[in-house]
């Protein structure tokens, strides 16, 4: 069990009654910004504290990421070792639509899902409303099976009806907390608005879904499956927070001319994609190709990166690390060596 917290002894003693009786537990909590408990805040991707995750010694797989809410909802641990559920499972029960019209979550079965944790408070959540309820719209045009079920995060149920009014899907009834807090435990949400795009059979294929909506507003690339390269953009920028990111930056100021770059580090990008889609495990680094523009200029300052071009750097917010390799050209051998230097702990990082 993996504990990142600052005060975490009321939590302990909770952890701790439940563990006497179910299994040797061995706890960390992980205080300080030290270089090993860094890692360990990418691989399991905690950007809050407190923040619980649940691990399998033997396999080191990720049983459960919302580990709080499973200690919340199950204190005594009937529910013990708390492993992840199907979706058709977990959300299983009626829908409702905002016309008051209730649905067995049966009918999602053949259907793309969209699972959209969201609250009328937060403002982000509202702006993307917005623009989900216009793709929703275009992709149900278009003839794809697809649904959205909103899970939502208000704080009273009037909140969440007039939230509602507002969107044309199904939602989890406000007042089946037990079912929207497993969906919240099931996805390790740790903030909203957060969407996740699942495939007909109920299988992850992004948690990234709001940066899809915001990036693709025409649908074109629907059901937005993982794409090995992305363009630097300010709608998927929040991605550079979410773990180490591999920017090229390049010499390019006109649509299109991204495209030799992307070229030439994406059979490297596919090449980890797959070696870790095989293991069952989250690609431990995101591939960005950036051109010359205003979001560019911005990560360059805020980095402190030099102006050149191109230049390859690996870049990991939360530790405040930067690597860099500023070289004349930048060929594939040697981002191929820069990313097993990386992944190997070879490279000595600077500062932030």
């Amino acid at each position: 069990i993996w504990l990142f917290s600052i005060h975490s002894i009321g939590l302990f003693s909770l952890i701790w009654k439940v563990s006497l009786r179910y299994l040797k537990c061995f706890i960390c909590s992980l205080m300080l910004r030290t270089p090993l408990n860094m890692k360990l805040w990418n691989k399991y991707k905690v950007t809050s504290i407190p923040s619980l995750v649940f691990v399998d010694a033997a396999t080191g797989k990720v049983v459960c990421r919302n580990g709080l809410l499973v200690v919340r909802d199950d204190p005594k641990g009937l529910e013990f070792p708390w492993g992840p559920k199907p979706f058709a499972e977990v959300v299983a029960g009626p829908l409702l639509r905002n016309n008051r019209q209730i649905t067995d979550s049966s009918s999602l079965e053949g259907h793309y899902v969209g699972v959209y944790f969201s609250a009328h408070w937060c403002p982000p959540c509202r702006s993307l409303t917005r623009v989900l309820v216009e793709s929703y719209r275009t992709i149900k045009e278009s003839g794809q099976k697809f649904e959205i079920v909103f899970v939502s995060a208000d704080r009273s149920e009037e909140s969440f009806k007039q939230y509602f009014s507002e969107m044309p899907w199904l939602a989890v009834p406000y007042s089946d907390e037990a079912r929207r807090s497993r969906l919240n435990r099931l996805y390790g949400i740790q903030g909203i608005p957060t969407l996740i795009l699942l495939d007909s059979e109920g299988h992850m294929i992004t948690r990234q879904g709001r940066v899809e909506v915001l990036n693709d507003p025409e649908c074109r690339l629907f059901p937005w499956h993982p794409r090995p390269v992305l363009e630097l953009s300010e709608s998927n920028a929040v991605q550079l927070h979410e773990g180490p990111c591999l920017v090229l930056f390049v010499d390019a100021e006109e649509e299109g001319e991204l495209e030799p770059a992307k070229e030439l580090i994406q059979p490297i990008a596919e090449k980890l994609m797959a070696k870790y889609k095989a293991k069952e495990e989250e690609i431990p680094l995101l591939f960005f190709v950036a051109g010359e523009d205003d979001m560019s200029d911005s990560l360059r300052d805020y980095t402190n990166l030099p102006e050149a071009a191109p230049l390859l750097t690996i870049l990991d917010m939360s530790a405040r690390a930067k690597y860099v390799r500023d070289v004349e050209e930048i060929t594939p051998a040697i981002v191929e060596q820069f990313v097993n230097d990386f992944l190997a702990e070879k490279l000595k990082p600077e500062p932030i």
